[in-house]
């Protein structure tokens, strides 16, 4: 970890050549999930391939670029997708952004995603307000010497998600009038969907959506002072005695079809921030 201080200088030196501001909160668009960033006022808007020490994005349906401007009257940065372990990158570089965000002097992290349903009562399209997680990815990506400067070396893991807006984001939900469960996410490596054995265990250990992201860049997170909040999409349902054969475009599809609401509780945490901080 020891290498991630002076990368991390190097990146943020960078973006304030474009865009010299302090974000608010940094936000992190999962599959499909990426039209949010057409109600942005995009000041400006950095290919992954500029930015120093970032990875190349080859996740379907990333577009991969660094987003900064303002949403709800805050200002923001916005990852137009994201890294995964699958696509070869240690942890320490798909969490690089996090920390970048953290550098840029944000407060707040807003992970997003698209997840496989399974708890029953799920349904295709449902929201789901991250309460808790699960680390099955067989990876870390604060292993290696801790260097202090980034945040301490065991860092408490008790409360990752903040529950105040846990509990504000179930209420923009209810008040809009579309579901949103509270669940756990768990986090495994890919690329590969899981089998149905696989399943049966995750459900078994307390999972309620299953992704291949999200973890990491929460670690990294709380290991480096920021809150978060997370939200799952549940784009297929992962129920071993009734399992169908994954369709990605249909995966996608529904992910589209569910960013508005995804979108409703984004700027809904937005807006309660930014409440918060008027005289």
């Amino acid at each position: 970890m020891l290498e991630l201080y002076g990368q991390i200088q190097e990146a943020v030196a960078y973006i304030r050549t474009q865009w010299d501001h302090h974000p608010f909160a940094g936000i992190v668009l999962g599959t499909g999930l990426g039209p949010l960033v057409e109600h942005i006022d995009v000041q400006a808007a950095l290919d992954y391939e500029e930015i120093p020490h970032f990875p190349k994005s080859t996740a379907i349906s990333h577009r991969g670029r660094l987003i900064c401007g303002t949403l709800c009257g805050l200002p923001i940065m916005a990852m137009e997708g994201r890294f995964h372990m699958y696509e070869g990158y240690p942890l320490k570089q798909i969490t690089l952004p996090v920390r970048v965000f953290k550098a840029m002097q944000a407060e707040l992290l807003i992970v997003t995603n698209a997840a496989g349903g399974l708890n029953p009562f799920f349904r295709e399209g449902d929201l789901v307000v991250i309460d808790d997680h699960i680390n099955l990815m067989g990876d870390n990506p604060l292993i290696g010497i801790n260097d202090d400067r980034l945040g301490p070396r065991f860092p408490d893991m008790s409360q990752p998600y903040d529950q105040e807006l846990i509990e504000e984001a179930l209420t923009v939900a209810r008040k809009r009038n579309f579901r949103a469960h509270r669940g756990v996410f768990v986090a495994v490596a890919g690329p590969n969907l899981e089998t149905r054995a696989e399943y049966r265990f995750l459900r078994g250990i307390g999972a309620d959506v299953v992704g291949m992201s999200t973890v990491p860049e929460v670690i990294v997170a709380v290991h480096c002072g920021l809150r978060c909040v997370g939200f799952s999409v549940v784009t297929d349902m992962c129920l071993p005695d009734a399992l169908q054969p994954a369709d990605v475009e249909k995966i996608i599809a529904i992910a589209n079809g569910a960013e508005p609401h995804l979108r409703a509780l984004v700027m809904g945490m937005l807006e309660f921030e930014r409440q918060k901080r008027q005289p």
